[in-house]
């Protein structure tokens, strides 16, 4: 018998879907209304120089500090589709472009073995801009999809593959259900990248954004999205992995390290950073074991930043210099290796293996790393 998956993915790694009835636009050829929902993350034509200003402005997230939550902006109507199936995390975007692929190697690969999409393994994407505190009604939907997975096949319990930013929010879950739960519906927790104490980029996406890989789009379009996104301050380096010495961002006024965000988020002139940091850095950090097997995977020795390195030119303005870290290109090492903090809080095994050289995204698409799945899922 075959122990059911469930896939979590990371940040950007679920489909999100719209319906507009907005009362303004922000460029005369935004659409104001929609009568359905459509494809909002990922819709590849939205992600170009003339449309990246009514998609910003349809993704983003405004920020009550009252009830220190988000909500969607005004007239904007969210949802994530797909929980309980693969489609939505194989693929980021409906009509399947080979550049959107995201979970479908393994998933394909799994198949190969002798699973079955949407029967023995399941994906369970989120709304990704949110941090945990936010995302009460999936962690629900979540644990529920588990023991489902669980009792529809023959009572074999589930391991959870995660990716990136679904680690810790895998982790978030799990620190919050009692042993006898994870011990009757756990089998084991396969962390891909997982970011366990955050990473530099985050920073870089509140100080001057990020273009998503698409060359013709500035960075400053995309940052009111990216700052936006409680997920974006969750995932900033923690001061339990940086010391508070250790220099972040060097800007033409002053240095900043971990212990410096409040001056910070006011030197951008982005207060509200401050804030949903302070709402989400404590969500998994100190560290606390879930108490289930553990392997963590991840890529080393790709060029990561390291530090940022801002100049009169630069600074909120465009991207950066940075001093090189080792990591995979998104996640520095030591974060990275965070998993590593939990085999002495547990008597479960904690498994670790890096690969040389893979990136963030590819761990998704390695051989070797498929391999490494295929030996802990199917047993000899």
């Amino acid at each position: 018998m075959l122990n059911p998956v469930v896939l979590v993915p990371g940040d950007g790694g679920s489909q999100i879907r719209a319906r507009l009835n907005k009362p303004h636009k922000v460029a005369p050829y935004c659409k104001k209304q929609t009568q359905t929902f459509t494809d909002l993350w990922l819709d590849m034509k939205e992600l170009t120089p003339l449309w990246i200003n009514c998609f910003v402005d349809n993704m983003r997230l405004e920020y009550d500090n009252v009830t220190r939550t988000t909500k969607n902006s005004p007239g904007v109507e969210t949802m994530i589709p797909g929980f309980g199936t693969t489609e939505t995390v194989e693929y980021l975007d409906s009509v399947k472009i080979p550049l959107t692929k995201y979970f479908n190697d393994i998933v394909q690969a799994m198949v190969e073995w002798g699973y079955k999409r949407n029967v023995s393994v399941f994906g369970a994407p989120y709304d990704f801009r949110k941090a945990p505190n936010e995302l009460n009604g999936y962690l629900t939907a979540l644990q529920q999809l588990i023991e489902r997975a669980y009792y529809n096949n023959n009572h074999q319990r589930v391991y959870m593959i995660t990716h990136s930013m679904g680690s810790p929010v895998t982790l978030y879950l799990l620190n919050h259900m009692t042993q006898a739960w994870k011990d009757k519906f756990i089998m084991g927790f396969i962390s891909l990248a997982g970011v366990w104490g955050g990473a530099l980029k985050p920073i870089r996406l509140m100080i001057t954004g990020d273009n998503l890989h698409i060359p013709l789009i500035s960075p400053l379009k995309a940052r009111r999205m990216q700052r936006s996104m409680t997920s974006t301050a969750w995932l900033m380096p923690s001061d339990e992995f940086w010391k508070p010495d250790e220099v972040l961002v060097v800007s033409p006024a002053r240095n900043y390290t971990v212990r410096d965000y409040k001056q910070l988020f006011k030197d951008i002139d982005y207060e509200t950073g401050y804030m949903t940091w302070e709402d989400t850095k404590g969500l998994v950090n100190p560290l606390q074991a879930p108490q289930v097997e553990m392997h963590c995977l991840h890529g080393v020795d790709f060029p990561t930043a390291g530090r940022f390195l801002y100049d009169k030119s630069t600074w909120l303005k465009k991207n950066p210099k940075y001093v090189k870290d080792n990591g995979d290109g998104t996640v520095n090492i030591r974060s990275l290796l965070g998993c590593l903090r939990l085999r002495d809080q547990q008597n479960q095994t904690v498994y670790h293996k890096t690969f040389h050289g893979v990136e963030h995204l590819a761990i998704l698409h390695h051989k070797d790393v498929i391999a490494y799945i295929k030996g802990v899922l199917i047993k000899k």
